[in-house]
């Protein structure tokens, strides 16, 4: 035995360990659950759970039941479900066991059935998420969609356990979640709510318009089913589910409100009382939790009715079970009574026995040690005998006993017989009613049952009626026909515990008693005298200083304060203290006895009135001196009541709120009879917010609260929210107000819904963002602030667009010519000073000096507002300055750009306002834009229109969107579809094929690319441009064949071009893109090194030499790549150029001049070539350089054996260098055209 607890103990810290012990345990026997039972609850935290669950699934497919099966079941649920692994494990470990636990649903064990149902909601969930991310793994959802429609079937097939049912249930509200839409941002998904808006909807295996359609057929389902099940555990179940859906799907709110509403348990009809009761909490709780949420707001009426409903359908109920009761027990007592037999003649043999043999009643049972009995027999022996008398015997026989020791403390030697009180033994009490009915007992005074008030002045009261000295002879007792209840067995509700002290102490007085005859005459005096007193008058009060006044007030208020405790009566920490529903009356009514105290505790006028009428004969200053007083008096108690509240304002904001409205009130009621009446409403209320302000820690929302029931808010208290909400300590606090203004208060929803407007255009970016972020709530459907706030973007807008000053006709101008002539020199003066005055400036947002004429909305641009329409808010410029800065445009569209997420009809607005904005806001808005464009991307709906249909002037915006969509992925072949045919259309930009131009295929890039090309104008920027679109395109050389240098989306390999390919496209090109471009783009080829080598150029060269018509570029680009290669030398004088000189080269003059410059520049490898010129051309060869002349004659002098040819080329080189001399040309050698300009490039090696 040591030996096994000491392995026991080993294997607690190894999860494994102990498991094999378990294993090795004989199956279903108490060792082995015993063991299961400590492995639990070591792996509920342990790392090794996940590896367990995975090792053990096996087990769950044997056959049969066990202690094993259960327990690994049971573990599987508790790691699916509620461990704390990561969500990755779970999903895991709900793949690996989902196939197994479909099986267990045909499991002929019902608890095995039960915790396999109970398994699939999590598991639902888990795979929903992961089925949708996992586009190729179609087998789990299949085996999932199976076990899905075997657990509802749980729900609709009669005769299910309940308890499967149960969970069926759950897994019902479950699916709903998951099958219905929850937020739509992927910003704010919750990662533990997975719902349809995760799935795409082009998922392979996922249709998400089915599941929404079986998610909806289901809640309806759910709802049938609360109106027509009869099954109480089934309705608690549906309602309980029902918080989660209220809470996760907003847009439900208004079907689960309606349909508890129209609910009523009608099915529930022959249940037991407390089992309705409990379904009835279950709906009034659910009801009283969603009228304390936002959702729940626009259904507060509908709720509120529905509860007092409910309330007097469940007070007639208990009504009714009380009566049911009451019938049941008399009905009871009644058949008892009829057969029971008088005992009282019997023999003690033939009386019924309890749990012990009577005892004649000697002094053994006064000598009886009952402290020896259990305690238990004790009490089920008192029980017993309380149980053998109705209610009204029991009062007698306490009467009785009182009227004996009465008697006995006057006659000491005396002791009446009490009759009806049993002399037997307390184990033969419950014979005690049969008893009864034979033997006479005193009948005790019935009890009062009306009010005092209802009894006649003359009637003596039930305490002062005169009572006999002596007790009178008891009447015969009639026979108890009443059976007693076991108060241990009564269904006490709580609606039934009635406390009436008054009538029991009535009851249990003892009026029994004797009292004096003297005593009984003059309480019966006292009785007569109780007449109405027609003409009786209280005497006056004494009259009190004001000190004794103040003292008076004061410790009344301390003690309401102090003391009053309803005054509170909530949690601060988990009720609101400003909803209706957690107010009492009490409460209510000391507040307003507290807050009345204050404010009407007198009134000025009357009491410096009155003053007036008793000293007629002082000045007025006495007066207005009483009533200072008065005032001052006032204000101190305002003063305490203010400090109490500020000392716990979120507590006491109920007290705030009820005082406020008092003051108005009082204000109000006070004015209409005294016009010189000082306000007191709103110098409290700047009181109590001037300390709230102290003392708050910006989160608390109770202030919120109290500013919404204030029966009036000032302008300065709306200022002073607009301050706070700049303010970073109080900026919670002042949004949090303002935004509850605009949605519970329509009388100031105007005012404050234009300080948020105007917040949205705060310099400092935080400030801005969080009024933004509060007005985006209300886009696009809470009506009317969406429209407010839709208007007031699109004004915004409009400043940033452009108005040019409109143009004069002709025959306004002659009218003015004549005009001006006619007009003195004065008014000329006049103007040229107005001119001056001027400012350089040019204005954005519409100004000119046209506006005060009238004359801007004639010569308006469409869509563009008058000058005195646009907006102005206190935190942007009058007027825009030009070239416009980054965060005043930001300032202005930040706003409208956070609403397109929510409503992308504003792109719409955002493209017609681009074409009317100056140069500089444009390129602005293009930069700003970006987080917007990424946020919607490349697949939304909205953006691919815009690009389709964007009107003329907004090219650059959509080239801009373009670019955004296309920067960090590959474009789809949508966009790619898209663009081509626009920029076929309507004939757009060459920059919008750059995107997309890695996209096309090899016959596209040849058409479009000139297009490209042609863009080049010099500037960094679109030379950066095409050399990308250079590296995306063209295909690498052999040696490093498959590497792609660029960092731009390829496409495959064979649409690529080679780097020959294209440089001669960009030579037969060149009259489509310019020869100036095409320089500029075949420079970027050569500074691409790593592809164009000099391999490469030497195969364009031979390629380009054979074409029919050289390009006039063509040596251009052979002299820049001698410059680069100086190893192309040799391949140029031997072979490129003989064959110039055989296509007769001079016959093209820019091309002849090239020739000229490539032979001296490779001079003297040329002159071999050069030789082969017919003389005619060598000589204008050398007479444009003649530095050729002197290296020519040395060559033809080494090489020359035909003296004749040498005789002739030497008349054409001269003799000597001086005769060359002469003949130089004046034109400086390193002159040339511009098309033969070569850019110095940096010799490579070969």
């Amino acid at each position: 035995m040591a030996t096994n607890n000491a392995a026991s103990a080993a294997a607690a810290a190894d999860p494994l360990s102990q498991l094999s012990l378990a294993l090795a345990a004989p199956a279903d026997s108490k060792e082995q659950a015993d063991l299961l039972v400590t492995l639990r609850d070591a792996l509920e935290n342990h790392p090794s759970l996940f590896i367990l669950c995975s090792t053990l699934l096996k087990t769950l497919t044997s056959a049969g039941d066990s202690l094993l099966k259960r327990w690994v079941l049971d573990l599987l649920h508790f790691a699916i479900c509620r461990s704390n692994l990561s969500l990755e494990q779970r999903t895991q470990l709900a793949d690996q066991s989902l196939e197994i636990l479909a099986g267990l649903l045909n499991d002929s064990n019902v608890n095995t059935v039960k915790v396999a149902v109970q398994c699939f909601p999590t598991v639902y969930a888990l795979l929903f998420r992961s089925s949708c991310v996992n586009r190729n793994n179609r087998r789990p959802w299949d085996v999932l969609s199976q076990a899905k429609a075997r657990i509802l079937e749980f729900v609709w097939t009669p005769h299910v356990n309940n308890g499967v049912r149960l969970a069926a249930v759950k897994f019902m509200q479950r699916v709903i979640l998951v099958q219905t839409r929850g937020v739509s941002d992927p910003r704010l998904q919750n990662k533990d709510d997975p719902n349809l808006s995760m799935c795409p909807t082009d998922h392979p295996f996922i249709s998400v318009q089915a599941l929404e359609a079986e998610g909806i057929k289901l809640l309806e389902g759910v709802v049938r089913l609360l109106f027509h099940s009869n099954n109480p555990d089934v309705l608690s179940a549906i309602i309980n589910s029902w918080a989660n859906l209220v809470k996760k799907r907003p847009a439900l709110v208004e079907l689960v409100v309606s349909s508890l509403t129209a609910w009523s348990p009608v099915r529930l009809e022959g249940q037991p009382y407390l089992v309705i009761r409990s379904v009835e909490k279950s709906v009034r709780i659910l009801l009283n939790h969603i009228s304390r949420t936002p959702q729940g707001a626009p259904f507060m009426g509908q709720i509120q009715a529905f509860l007092h409903a409910q309330a007097g359908r469940m007070e007639q109920a208990a009504i009714q079970e009380k009566a049911r009761k009451a019938a049941a027990a008399e009905e009871a007592s009644r058949k008892r009574s009829a057969t029971a037999t008088p005992v009282t003649d019997l023999p003690d043999s033939k009386r019924p026995k309890l749990e012990h043999e009577p005892t004649p009643p000697t002094g053994t049972a006064a000598a009886f040690d009952f402290s020896s009995l259990p305690a238990t027999l004790v009490t089920d022996l008192i029980v017993a005998n309380l149980q053998a008398f109705t209610e009204p015997a029991l009062l007698g026989l306490v009467q009785a006993y009182r009227h004996k020791k009465a008697a006995a403390a006057a006659a000491p030697a005396v002791i009446p017989a009490v009759p009806g009180i049993s002399t037997t033994s307390p184990s033969t009490a419950p014979t005690a009613p049969a008893r009864a009915s034979v033997i006479p007992q005193p009948t005790p005074p019935p009890p009062p049952t009306a009010p005092r008030a209802a009894r006649p002045p003359s009637e003596p009261r039930a305490d002062r009626r005169p009572k006999p000295a002596t007790p009178p002879p008891a009447p015969a007792a009639p026979i108890v026909k009443e059976e007693p209840v076991d108060p241990l067995k009564m269904d006490i509700d709580d609606e039934e515990v009635e406390y009436e002290p008054d009538k029991l102490n009535l009851e249990m007085s003892g009026e029994g008693e004797p009292i004096d005859e003297a005593e009984a005459a003059l309480d019966h005096d006292m009785d007569v005298a109780e007449l109405p007193l027609t003409d009786f008058k209280l005497p006056p009060p004494r009259e009190l200083d004001s000190d004794e006044r103040d003292e008076l007030v004061r410790k009344a208020i301390t003690r309401i304060r102090d003391e009053g405790k309803e005054l509170i009566a909530y949690d601060s920490g988990t009720l609101d203290p400003s909803d209706p529903a957690n107010r009492t009356a009490a409460a209510d009514m000391w507040m307003l006895l507290l807050v009345r105290m204050i404010t009407r505790v007198s009134d000025p006028a009357a009491d410096a009135g009155a003053v007036d009428t008793q000293e007629e004969g002082k000045s007025e200053d006495g007066a207005l001196t009483r009533k200072s007083d008065i005032y001052e008096r006032q204000d101190r108690l305002r003063h305490t009541l203010c400090d109490y509240i500020m000392a716990d304002f979120s507590g006491r904001v109920r007290l705030a709120t009820t005082w406020m409205n008092e003051e108005w009130y009082n204000d109000r009621i006070r004015r209409q009879h005294d016009r010189a009446w000082q306000p007191n409403y709103e110098t409290w209320l700047n009181q109590v917010i001037a300390a709230y302000q102290t003392h708050t820690d910006g989160r608390d929302r109770s202030f919120s609260r109290f500013l919404l029931d204030l029966p009036h808010v000032p302008q300065d208290i709306l200022t002073m929210l607009r301050e706070s909400c700049v303010e970073p300590d109080r900026r919670q606090m002042g949004f949090a107000a303002l935004r509850e203004l605009v949605a519970q208060r329509p009388s100031l929803r105007t005012e404050a819904m234009t300080m948020l407007l105007e917040l949205t255009t705060h310099p400092e970016k935080i400030t801005r963002g969080a009024a933004i972020n509060t007005v985006k709530r209300w886009i696009p459907d809470a009506q009317p602030m969406a429209d407010i706030i839709r208007d007031f973007a699109l004004q915004l807008l409009r400043r940033l667009q452009s108005r040019p000053k409109p143009a004069q006709a002709p025959a306004e101008k002659s009218e003015e010519v004549g005009m001006q002539d006619a007009e003195s020199k004065n008014a000329e003066v006049k103007n040229a000073e107005k001119a001056e005055e001027k400012p350089p400036n040019s204005i954005a947002n519409g100004a000119s000096e046209h506006g005060e004429n009238g004359e801007n909305g004639e010569n308006m641009e469409d869509g563009q507002l008058p000058q005195e329409d646009i907006i102005q808010t206190p935190y942007l410029p009058e007027q825009l300055e030009l070239p416009a800065v980054d965060s005043q445009i930001l300032q202005h569209v930040e706003l409208l750009f956070a609403l397109s997420t929510r409503m992308p009809e504003f792109l719409d607005e955002i493209f017609e306002a681009y074409g009317g904005m100056d140069v500089s806001v444009q390129e602005t808005i293009q930069k700003l834009i970006t987080p917007l464009i990424r946020a919607l991307g490349a697949t939304h709906g909205k953006l691919l229109t815009l690009l389709r249909t964007f009107p003329p002037g907004a090219e650059s915006l959509a080239l801009r969107v373009l670019t955004i969509l296309t920067e960090h992925g590959r474009p789809s072949a949508q966009l790619v579809a898209l663009v081509k045919s626009l920029v076929n259309e309507r004939d757009l930009n060459a920059r919008f094929l750059i995107p997309i131009i890695a996209e096309m295929d090899k016959a596209d890039i040849l058409r479009h690319l000139p297009r490209i090309v042609s863009i080049l104008n010099g500037t960094p920027e679109p030379k950066n441009l095409v050399r990308s679109v250079f590296s995306s395109i063209v295909q690498v050389p052999p040696e490093t064949f498959g590497k792609v240098t660029s960092n731009l989306p390829r496409v495959r390999q064979s649409e690529l071009l080679t780097p020959g390919e294209l440089m001669v496209l960009l030579h037969q090109s060149e009259k489509e893109i310019g020869l100036k471009s095409a320089i500029e783009a075949i420079g970027i080829c050569f500074s691409m090194t790593e592809i164009f080598r000099s391999e490469i150029l030497a195969a364009v060269m031979n390629q380009l030499v054979d074409e029919p018509n050289l390009p006039t570029l063509f040596l251009r680009t052979v002299i820049q790549a001698v410059t680069t290669y100086r190893s192309l030398v040799g391949f140029v004088s031997t072979t490129l150029l003989s064959r110039l000189i055989t296509k007769k080269i001079w016959t093209n003059a820019p091309l002849w001049e090239g020739f000229i410059r490539l032979a001296k520049l490779i001079a003297p490898a040329s002159f071999g070539a050069l030789l082969q010129l017919p003389k005619d051309q060598l000589r204008e060869l050398v007479d444009k350089q003649p530095s050729l002349k002197a290296g020519l004659r040395e060559h033809v002098m080494r090489k020359g054996t035909n003296k004749a040819r040498v005789a002739g080329y030497l008349d054409i080189f001269g003799e000597d260098g001086a005769g060359g001399s002469k003949e130089q040309s004046p034109a400086p050698s390193s002159a040339a055209p511009s098309p033969l300009r070569v850019d110095p490039q940096p010799a490579a090696a070969s």
